[in-house]
């Protein structure tokens, strides 16, 4: 390799980049924390598709001033000495899936809102030699609210870059059996390990306001297809819900809540919940579901209660993200 001319700046040599992609999490459980990261939330036009002009008031005048409070007392709930779950979580699957790719890729995290942000963490890679960077958001299922804005959010810094790094993203992988082989084995070892088996199992989605179906966004079909392989592999027919109402507006249907208590009145008494559009455990599954859901599921008359938690950074899970991310590096990447 010849030398780089007299006074020329330092050109790192090329490397490729992954930047892993989840939603983000305050910083502490506390109303400070929480206000600042659902005002970044919030905001984003993806996720609140009203126009800001009569939204902004809303969310700033009440929401704001409400919210934050009672949502620092759901984080506080499952906070960890590592911090927030999520945060901890997709650290170690970055850690993991460098491991795994060793020196062939740099692997990276970051969070769509909060810390570590997307923007720092494209730079740091390309500051490190990455000149091609697959961004992976980690949601199986494609929503604009949640794989688009990632993908906004990276490519609103390359809008910004003289020298752009050639970029790819990872698509939705809510059929692609690997993550439904990867989601049965976890599921059934999460059965395993309950003292008997279930009447039923209930896979609960994020929700979204059902307009967004009206408007072609594919999520609602992406988790039904979903449910339905994952239910073929398991050998049984699953419940499916829509969990995180938020606002007046209608949503997908049915509701986690009302799903629990319909259970629960049919004479369902055992009960296994799993979250197959969450790739790690978060506010969302660990208190919404497994506490607050158990809570509701019990008080309508079941009498066991089991949440089984996602693939987070166990074995099936990221055997999974490496096959899909190894397959979206063919030709940056020697596979063998």
């Amino acid at each position: 390799m010849r030398p780089l001319p007299e006074g020329h700046t330092p050109v790192a040599a090329p490397k490729v980049g992954v930047l892993i992609v989840n939603l983000g999490t305050p910083d502490a459980p506390t109303p400070g924390a929480v206000k600042r990261y659902l005002r970044e939330f919030l905001s984003d036009r993806r996720v609140v598709e009203i126009p800001p002009i009569a939204w902004q008031p809303i969310l700033r005048g009440i929401i704001l001033n409400v919210r934050p409070r009672k949502s620092a007392h759901a984080y506080a709930q499952v906070w960890s000495e590592e911090g927030s779950p999520l945060a901890a979580i997709t650290a170690r699957q970055a850690e993991d899936l460098q491991a795994r790719f060793g020196d062939r890729a740099i692997v990276d995290h970051a969070m769509r809102y909060g810390k570590p942000a997307i923007g720092d963490r494209i730079a740091a890679l390309q500051a490190a030699g990455c000149d091609r960077i697959l961004i992976a958001p980690l949601y199986p299922q494609y929503c604009a609210a949640t794989t688009a804005t990632a993908n906004d959010a990276a490519f609103a810094v390359l809008a910004k870059m003289r020298w752009q790094p050639a970029i790819r993203t990872l698509p939705p992988y809510f059929d692609h059996p690997a993550y439904i082989e990867a989601l049965a084995a976890s599921v059934r070892t999460g059965l395993a390990a309950l003292h008997g088996e279930p009447d039923a199992i209930l896979a609960s989605f994020h929700g979204m306001p059902a307009r967004t179906l009206d408007l072609g966004d594919p999520y609602h079909c992406h988790c039904r297809k979903t449910a339905r392989l994952l239910g073929d592999a398991l050998g049984r027919e699953l419940h499916v819900s829509f969990q995180s109402r938020f606002g007046r507006a209608r949503w997908l249907e049915p509701s986690t809540e009302a799903t629990l208590d319909r259970l629960a009145g049919d004479g369902v008494r055992r009960l296994a919940v799993i979250a197959p559009g969450f790739s790690a455990d978060c506010l969302e599954t660990l208190e919404e579901l497994a506490i607050r859901g158990r809570d509701r599921f019990l008080a309508a008359g079941g009498e066991s209660f089991a949440y089984l938690p996602c693939l987070n950074d166990g074995a099936p899970g990221m055997a999974m993200l490496e096959t899909l991310i190894g397959d979206e590096l063919a030709g940056w990447i020697d596979r063998s």
